[in-house]
């Protein structure tokens, strides 16, 4: 009985001690640059128009604070998009538009040593659109004559880090339309690389 009491209460220990450890760590921030490719379609609800990936780009600012292996992330991004369709009547119109993104996220780094870290992470981003063109297609343009200039998404993905340098692939979808007319959704595919100044 003493046996086991000594055993529960050392183990009572070392769980209190690790608490407190995690506790006890501080907190870091650093802030770097970023930029990347991304890969954009739109979903689209007329049977008539079938939307394909195209490239586009962003860069900006971004931060991130680090508390043990859990950290959050923000971003603050220009980001320029393209996406064409394949249409029955033979065209391919092409949609472009530039937005700045605003990405939260929170990770976890699955592996966590001092100059190598790889991480999953989730979160949300607010996009405001600021620049629309649609090219050859009447019927598109009449559809994003009022493109909506706010979006709400969910974006998620895994990242490396090396040193300051750090590398992101992730997904991104809209949870609302782009245009309220054109019933139609953003899919994202980014690849981004960045640098931690501090």
């Amino acid at each position: 009985m003493k046996q086991q009491i000594l055993a529960l209460s050392s183990f009572l220990l070392c769980i209190t001690c690790s608490v407190e450890t995690k506790a006890q760590q501080v907190p870091a921030f650093h802030i770097g640059i970023k930029g990347g490719a991304n890969f954009t379609k739109t979903s689209a609800e007329s049977s008539a128009l079938e939307g394909k990936y195209g490239l586009g780009y962003h860069g900006g600012i971004m931060t991130r604070m680090d508390i043990g292996s859990l950290y959050v992330q923000g971003e603050a991004l220009f980001n320029k998009r393209k996406t064409s369709y394949d249409s029955k009547e033979g065209s391919s119109p092409k949609l472009t538009w530039s937005s700045v993104d605003i990405p939260m996220v929170i990770g976890y780094k699955l592996v966590n040593m001092k100059d190598f870290n790889l991480r999953a992470f989730a979160g949300g981003v607010y996009s405001y659109t600021f620049k629309n063109n649609v090219s050859t297609s009447q019927a598109l343009r009449e559809g994003f004559k009022k493109f909506d200039k706010s979006n709400i998404g969910v974006t998620g993905g895994i990242g490396v880090d090396y040193k300051n340098f750090t590398a992101d692939l992730r997904y991104e979808t809209g949870l609302s339309s782009i245009s309220k007319e054109f019933k139609s959704k953003p899919h994202t595919f980014s690849l981004g690389i960045g640098y931690f100044l501090f």
